[in-house]
């Protein structure tokens, strides 16, 4: 059965000119919008492409079926904006975000994100958040900068570095740097959701330090605290800090992260609203 995705991943191929272009334009990989062109030809009986070195074509078949794939695609665009079905609750704008993000931070992107339609908000891992976006389960997601990331739906946040994270008690705390030889003795507080915990497992390691951990959590909230109670010292990027734990630089862990806003294009979704995310984003880090 031919369905709008057909449509969609037609119009997008002949609209942009390559396949990966296309793929780009409407969120999905290049195979899996090759797979549904090959799909839609299928069922048409027909091939719709000239598939050359350069460039794409459209067949004749291709050039019978453009005007109609316009009406139908302009069609169901109407029918979504229509005053009959204003009454409808309106689309939720779905918000990924990297669970290690501080939660200070988290609180003020939500606060000055004004939306009109409902805000569903959810956490999860990099991976997991490119994974959704991929599959259209989220909209957008603030997480970690990659290489390869396509800048024209990539905007950058703000980069920050990973220190030991000591009560403010601590001999240590008034340091303007720290040796690893210096916590041996040290008892340490694990993030399990750390983004570079084998690195750091390793970094120690290698300088034979084998510290004895006190705790073990997946929320890093929980760990501050522990940190502030004087329950161990761990590693974090700085922006976990919080009232009563001091970030001290750790010679030689000169680990850093990137944290970015990817928003894919959907053509169900306005515009304004990522211009408006991009912001929200800007301010609070301002």
């Amino acid at each position: 059965m031919i369905s709008r995705q057909h449509i969609r991943q037609f119009l997008a191929v002949v609209d942009a000119g390559s396949f990966s272009r296309a793929a780009m334009a409407i969120g999905v990989t290049q195979p899996t919008l090759s797979a549904g062109i090959a799909e839609f030809e299928r069922q048409i009986g027909s091939a719709l492409f000239i598939r050359e070195r350069r460039a794409i074509r459209l067949t004749s078949a291709g050039n019978r079926l453009l005007s109609l794939a316009r009406a139908i695609d302009r069609d169901f665009r109407l029918i979504e904006t229509t005053d009959h079905y204003a009454s409808t609750p309106q689309r939720p704008f779905r918000l990924g975000l990297l669970q290690t993000l501080s939660t200070r931070m988290i609180e003020g992107i939500v606060c000055t994100f004004r939306l009109e339609q409902p805000l569903i908000v959810v956490e999860g891992p990099d991976r997991d958040l490119r994974e959704k976006l991929l599959s259209r389960k989220i909209d957008a997601a603030i997480t970690l900068a990659r290489a390869g990331d396509n800048q024209e739906t990539t905007v950058m946040i703000y980069e920050e570095d990973y220190r030991m994270m000591l009560p403010e008690s601590h001999r240590f705390a008034d340091r303007a740097l720290l040796e690893a030889s210096e916590l041996a003795e040290e008892v340490m507080i694990v993030r399990r959701h750390c983004e570079i915990l084998p690195e750091t497992s390793r970094f120690f390691t290698e300088r034979g330090v084998r510290p004895l951990f006190s705790f073990r959590s997946v929320n890093d909230d929980r760990c501050m605290s522990m940190v502030a109670a004087g329950l161990g010292i761990t590693t974090a990027p700085t922006s976990l800090a919080r009232p009563g734990v001091i970030a001290v630089p750790l010679s030689g862990y000169d680990f850093c992260r990137t944290i970015c806003l990817l928003h894919p294009r959907n053509p169900l979704i306005s515009s304004s609203i990522y211009e408006s995310l991009r912001e929200a984003c800007e301010i609070v880090m301002a």
